[in-house]
């Protein structure tokens, strides 16, 4: 889709980050969208002391889904918050689409996270007042795009995830396996090069959720964007073609596919 000016509308937002890799590059070139280096976190002082995150080493690459799993309190939403930019660590690097996001200033850490981010919760957070296309478009609104321009954006976001008749619906409107979609819709409308999700199909039943993750696997997945996905639910696991296991803070083990 065009806009008036000629450039597409879901075309990646320029940033001043890197640029994604170039379609055509061997695998072997690929870099990892995120590089952990013993990170740590811990919240409290003295013997209310938590250690949440206990020297986490870990990458993931671009292209692929990789499951975060394990039991409640063993750190992954505390680690996605980390690589979100949302949480910083006690100890450790971090490293996403090649920057260093600890060392970088509040500021060029808020434009990051809103050119290159795009996160999907359990609970949708979907504004009530709002049509599907209005809620899809939020991202970028706040980004500076013209309303019309984005609307328009947000529709052909809709349409990707099988929702094109229902932009002008409101959240109430919707099924909770719909209203699902539209927060992808939202997450993906401005081509983020991370993907992060957070128990995203647990809200769901059985059917919704796999809807959702085939959803991930057909619109979310791209060569230069990595899909994070937190969750408890292993109906969805045969999903991911990486599951990292944690436990107390730590990487257990991994499992790869292929």
């Amino acid at each position: 889709m065009q806009s008036a000016n000629g450039l597409s509308l879901l075309a990646p937002m320029t940033s001043g980050f890197d640029s994604p890799p170039r379609e055509g590059e061997r695998a072997f070139d690929v870099q990892p969208a995120i590089r952990c280096r013993g990170l740590a976190k811990s919240f409290g002082t003295g013997e209310t002391r938590v250690h949440a995150l206990r020297g986490v080493d870990l990458e993931i690459m671009p292209g692929s889904i990789t499951l975060l799993a394990g039991p409640s309190g063993c750190g992954k939403t505390t680690l996605i918050s980390i690589i979100a930019g949302l949480l910083d660590p006690t100890e450790g690097s971090l490293e996403v689409l090649g920057h260093d996001l600890i060392s970088l200033p509040s500021g060029r850490l808020v434009d990051f996270r809103a050119k290159n981010l795009g996160f999907v919760f359990q609970q949708y957070n979907l504004l009530p007042p709002l049509t599907a296309a209005e809620n899809a478009c939020l991202p970028l609104l706040v980004a500076g795009v013209p309303r019309r321009i984005a609307l328009a954006a947000a529709r052909s976001a809709l349409a990707r995830v099988g929702l094109e008749d229902r932009a002008h619906s409101l959240p109430s409107q919707l099924s909770g396996g719909q209203q699902q979609r539209v927060a992808i819709a939202r997450a993906l409308v401005h081509r983020p090069r991370l993907l992060v999700c957070d128990e995203p199909t647990a809200a769901l039943d059985a059917q919704s959720g796999q809807t959702v993750m085939e959803l991930f696997s057909e619109v979310a997945v791209e060569p230069d964007r990595a899909v994070i996905i937190v969750t408890h639910d292993n109906r969805i696991l045969h999903y991911g073609q990486r599951i990292v296991y944690m436990t107390d803070g730590r990487v257990d083990r991994i499992e790869s596919k292929g």
